[in-house]
């Protein structure tokens, strides 16, 4: 039985691309490199322009694979 993630299929992982990093749809693009650029202030019109390959859905599943990777590794801090 297959797993399916729980984030966008756009965001792949291969043991072999990237050290098994995320990347976006199997390129040698991490998320983690888009995202420090979103965090940076780049805008997504400048990151589609220096990464012709990447798409703005590609740009929409890296936030919400963030935004999932954070929800599931916070811990609540004990009262």
């Amino acid at each position: 039985m297959e797993t399916i993630p729980p984030y966008d299929p756009r965001i792949t992982h291969r043991p072999g691309l990237m050290g098994g990093r995320a990347t976006i749809r199997g390129m040698r693009i991490t998320a983690g490199a888009i995202l420090g650029l979103m965090s940076s202030g780049v805008s997504h019109q400048e990151i589609l322009e220096d990464y012709p390959d990447l798409e703005d859905d590609d740009l929409m599943a890296i936030l919400s694979y963030a935004a999932w990777r954070v929800a599931e590794s916070e811990q609540p801090i004990p009262q």
